[in-house]
């Protein structure tokens, strides 16, 4: 955590966030990397088990962050102007929309424990638990939905 303001995510808005601190918000969970169903009648939204073809099961991280728009360009880029947008589909419990909602961190999230496998051992990620998209049709993703809402 070099470069980051001491609790900063208790006192810096979301849009005054260097770089650094904006990235270390993601806890890992993995969820956001998972194909979403929704509802044309409701709008809901249901999480799938099906993950992004990037996504690396093990580490619960993009396989090639850096360059994910080039390979999946639907990928959302979340920023603080994006985030209104995209704040319905995103977990519960992710930070970046916890914030936003002028809510605070989970016990489990890395930046409050300093572990970052905290978010794993809480229970609060997908690691292991995801199959890719690249071996699941999109009309069978129906089949893969999970528990999980935002």
């Amino acid at each position: 955590m070099t470069n980051m303001r001491e609790k900063f995510w208790e006192t810096v808005p979301l849009n005054k966030m260097t770089p650094a601190e904006w990235e270390a918000l993601c806890d890992g969970c993995g969820k956001c990397c998972l194909n979403k169903l929704e509802f044309e009648d409701d709008g809901e939204v249901a999480y799938t088990s099906v993950a992004c073809r990037l996504f690396d099961d093990a580490t619960c991280r993009c396989g090639d962050y850096a360059n994910r728009r080039q390979f999946v360009p639907e990928c959302v880029f979340l920023t603080p102007k994006t985030l209104a947008k995209s704040a319905y589909w995103m977990p519960a419990t992710c930070a970046y929309k916890l914030l936003y909602q002028g809510k605070t961190l989970p016990d489990w999230h890395p930046l409050v424990t300093g572990d970052p496998e905290s978010t794993h051992s809480s229970g609060n990620s997908v690691r292991g638990q995801t199959v890719s998209e690249l071996t699941v049709p999109e009309d069978d993703w129906e089949d893969y939905i999970i528990e999980e809402t935002p």
